[in-house]
């Protein structure tokens, strides 16, 4: 479904060195599976998951998504290729003058869909995908973080897409409601057979929905593991996040001082 094959991103500043993000990274996503990319802050792994629709373009390598290889298409055929690609923001990236409903109709409107009531009927299969349908009218000052999540999936969703890919989705959502929003990710792969990409710094994330993980430290790609090896004993991650994986979490030594003295 998804092919990324020595994929190299830089960024050049004016009388700078260029800047590695990403560098020379292959991967290969199957059709309808859930692929977790971790990584601590700096990896590289949010521009990677851009590296897949292009909002930001390689700068060496190829991308090929559903058969299709972006890397080679014109703006007008790009632009064609990501309907197929749904994305889901960490910030949300709602227009907060635009109800419930017109905010997942916009997506809809970028696609080139420019009958109101075919927008309409699709924004609201949307909506109720995501259980969010008695918001529609809502505003998003109107709504929780968790709300405003949802409305995101659904505008994601609307164009229908074979692909979703999602930047650090829950990273500014309480434990609760981020159980919520992933198991509508899980929902819609399940459901509907899409096949879903997200990136995370949130260990519990990954263990909680991915089928394969991708670990990737200072822009490259430095292991990879399907996720029920998590689950072996015999099974050692090579990185220090793989193994954090494995562990039970956060630990904090409240014991003695290395002085000797009480904390």
């Amino acid at each position: 479904m998804i092919s990324l094959r020595n994929v190299t991103t830089a960024f050049a500043a004016r009388g700078k060195d260029p800047v590695i993000a990403v560098e020379d990274v292959s991967l290969e996503i199957p059709q309808g599976s859930i692929q977790g990319i971790i990584g601590f802050s700096g990896a590289g792994k949010s521009t990677l998951l851009r590296n897949i629709n292009l909002l930001e373009r390689p700068t060496v390598g190829e991308v090929e998504v559903a058969g299709i290889e972006l890397t080679s298409l014109d703006d007008e055929e790009l632009r064609q290729a990501r309907h197929q690609i749904g994305m889901i923001f960490q910030g949300f990236n709602l227009v907060n003058n635009l109800t419930v409903l017109q905010n997942v109709e916009l997506s809809l409107k970028f696609a080139g869909e420019r009958n109101r009531s075919v927008r309409q009927v699709r924004a609201a299969e949307a909506l109720e995908i995501v259980d969010i349908t008695e918001k529609a009218t809502s505003y998003p000052a109107q709504l929780s973080g968790g709300q405003k999540q949802r409305v995101a999936i659904a505008r994601a969703l609307a164009t229908r897409p074979e692909v979703l890919l999602c930047d650090e989705p829950t990273s500014a959502l309480d434990p609760f409601t981020t159980a919520t929003v992933l198991q509508y990710l899980a929902d819609v792969n399940r459901d509907l057979g899409i096949t879903v990409v997200i990136v995370t710094h949130e260990m519990e994330v990954i263990k909680a929905l991915a089928d394969d993980v991708a670990v990737m430290e200072g822009g490259r790609l430095v292991e990879k593991f399907p996720s029920a090896d998590l689950h072996r004993e015999d099974f050692t991650p090579e990185t220090s996040i793989g193994r954090y994986l494995m562990s039970e979490g956060i630990s904090v030594d409240r014991g003695l001082s290395a002085a000797g003295g009480a904390r």
